[in-house]
């Protein structure tokens, strides 16, 4: 029978896996039945229809009148200020420039790029891939504080030269000129990276004091039927610090399981702050970072949330932001220009390592993120020589268990000791069973007297927690598991699913891996009470709960060290039984002459 704790135990692992399936069920399964049937329709057009090329996203974002640009003077305007003027009728015209990796949608009006297409890549069903598809907020567009874009914006395209300019006057004095300027750089991350000068024109004959504006990084969403919709992120850095929030920030607040609301949901996030670094908007594999030049920090940033796809009721969520270019005076004829990088595409953390400006934080690997670093540059490294990212995983799993190899076989071994010790903690646990205090403290007197230690068997587990949730990090972001192929799995980076049972996804290697994690413990040395050791069973249903809609390498990975593990238990089994032999104490020497320290060796 179970003792209160091993059903207070029991209790908390089966709670905690209700509450997973629950919250699941809640965030994610809603949005992939969606996404299923987005793609399904997706399919059937495609087969009717050739898509075109090139995106005309349709607009989600307010876009304000040219006026709302008007200025404040710095003296006090008089009452003759005139009529507000009448708001030009600008023509939706757009220009395409491409380099070698992708191709910028620009358009007027809003004066920024409405899409960006990443060559190297491919979206659902081998499409061609897009950021900012569905936003409606061009990417470098010029907003208020409420992220709302002012139109008004007349474009000039120099595609032999690689620049498209926009430009703007305002009644008042202002004039705002915007040029986009694509990369010369040719193979190198540096290609993802556009410039982006924005000047402010004072053409009148008095100084003009400007709030300050917005530049807006575009929108961000899922782009595959398994990305998780927790990496659609809004991300900005000061001080070397990054904060980041992610779609369901915007949601109101509820107690779970009952249901009860905390707060109403939200639908802005700003945030006043100067001295920002970069702002940037990601999904789960890419991102767009908009940088200002070192001596122009941003001051302030927002982010507003925007349905990107919706059926049968269920939205998919991307978002939306932009950073600050702070308050802005002008004298009569004083131009002030404000520079930025944008880098449109992939999470390549050595690419954005490269480039600087501590954009691989964008990664956000959390508190493992050396380990996920370390492992990351690992898997590349023998994927180099090796060619396939499957074959990395499983040999980077390989090295790692070869180090950690002593410490298993000590454990192991110290879990022979447990085993060997096991009758005599029963007598004790059978002799003390009405006094838990006096049994704890004759066990404990056992274990020291026999020098055994009752968690050593778990040390290469608490080792392996850092590592496994390191490659979970890492897996989650990497962009070089994407659209890798291993035996049946198509991608890496997405569950490994090779049918559907009545709309419910079999997925092979959570299976096999949860599999091999009873093959383990079923040989393992027994050690602990049985109560605790039936506990230990709850493990491959917590780990295959944990894995079995995320990227398959991460299975790939637990699987490899569990059949490792496996056959290292087998070799073990054919080595000698330890010997179990009371340890012996030394005695403490008595205190006097010559035994150091200055002792008189006289008794206090």
């Amino acid at each position: 029978m179970f003792d209160r704790t091993t059903w207070i135990a029991i209790a908390l692992s089966v709670a905690g896996l209700v509450g997973w399936q629950y919250y699941y069920s809640k965030t994610y399964a809603p949005y992939i039945a969606q996404q299923a049937a987005l793609q399904k329709e997706a399919k059937a057009k495609s087969a009717a229809a050739t898509p075109s090329p090139t995106p005309v996203p349709a607009a989600k974002t307010t876009v304000l009148p040219p006026t709302a640009l008007l200025p404040s003077p710095v003296a006090a305007p008089t009452a003759s200020a005139g009529s507000t003027p009448a708001i030009p009728e600008i023509s939706a015209k757009r220009e395409t420039m491409d380099t070698s990796r992708a191709e910028y949608l620009f358009a007027a009006n809003t004066g920024g790029i409405e899409a960006v297409t990443l060559f190297l890549h491919l979206g659902a069903h081998d499409q061609s891939l897009f950021l900012n598809k569905d936003s409606g907020m061009p990417i470098g567009a010029l907003c208020d504080a409420n992220g709302n874009a002012i139109g008004g914006f007349t474009m000039n395209a120099d595609k032999n030269h690689g620049i498209s300019s926009f430009s703007l006057s305002v009644p008042g004095g202002l004039s705002i000129t915007k040029k986009f300027t694509l990369p010369g750089s040719v193979g190198s991350p540096e290609e993802y990276q556009i410039g982006l000068e924005v000047s402010f024109k004072n053409t009148g004959s008095t100084p003009l004091s400007l709030p300050g504006y917005f530049i807006a990084a575009g929108g961000e969403a899922p782009v595959h039927i398994n990305d998780l919709p927790t990496y659609t992120c809004f991300n900005w850095l000061r001080d070397g610090k990054m904060t980041s929030i992610d779609v369901n920030w915007f949601e109101a607040g509820k107690i779970p399981l009952i249901g009860i609301q905390t707060h109403p949901a939200k639908d802005l996030y700003s945030q006043p702050e100067s001295g920002i670094q970069w702002a940037s908007v990601t999904s789960q594999y890419f991102c767009t970072i908009v940088t200002p030049a070192k001596d122009q920090a941003g001051s302030g940033v927002w982010a507003r949330r925007y349905e990107a796809h919706s059926h049968a009721g269920q939205p998919v969520y991307g978002i939306t932001g932009g950073i600050g270019t702070g308050p802005i005076t002008l004298a009569p004829g004083e131009t002030v220009t404000r520079s930025y990088s944008i880098y449109a595409g992939p999470k390549d953390f050595t690419g954005l390592s490269k480039i600087g400006g501590e954009q691989q934080k964008v990664m956000n690997f959390g508190m493992f993120h050396l380990v996920s670093e370390f492992l990351l540059w690992a898997m590349n490294s023998i994927q180099h020589y090796v060619g396939s990212f499957a074959a990395a995983i499983i040999i980077l799993t390989i090295l790692i268990k070869a180090v950690l190899w002593p410490l298993q076989n000590k454990a192991t071994n110290s879990m022979k000791r447990m085993q060997l010790l096991s009758p005599k903690m029963t007598e004790l646990r059978e002799k003390y069973k009405d006094d838990p205090t006096k049994m704890n403290e004759e066990l404990m007197k056992l274990y020291k007297q026999y020098g055994v230690n009752p968690f050593g068997g778990c040390l290469p587990m608490l080792v392996q927690i850092p590592i496994f949730f390191g490659f979970y990090s890492m897996l989650g972001s990497a962009i070089e598991l994407r659209n890798s192929h291993f035996l049946w799995i198509k991608d890496l980076s997405q569950p490994d699913t090779i049918v559907e049972v009545l709309g419910f996804p079999i997925n092979l290697l959570p299976i096999i891996m949860a599999g091999t994690m009873v093959w383990q413990m079923a040989i393992s040395p027994k050690s602990g009470d049985a109560a605790q050791q039936r506990i230990m069973y709850f493990m491959p249903v917590i780990f295959l709960t944990f894995c079995y809609n995320y990227a398959s390498g991460l299975a790939l990975y637990w699987t490899t060290q569990n059949i490792f593990s496996i056959v290292q238990l087998y070799w073990t089994r054919n080595q000698p039984l330890p010997t179990l032999e009371k340890v012996t104490t030394p005695s403490k020497p008595s205190k006097g002459k010559g035994n150091g320290g200055g002792s008189s060796g006289k008794k206090r």
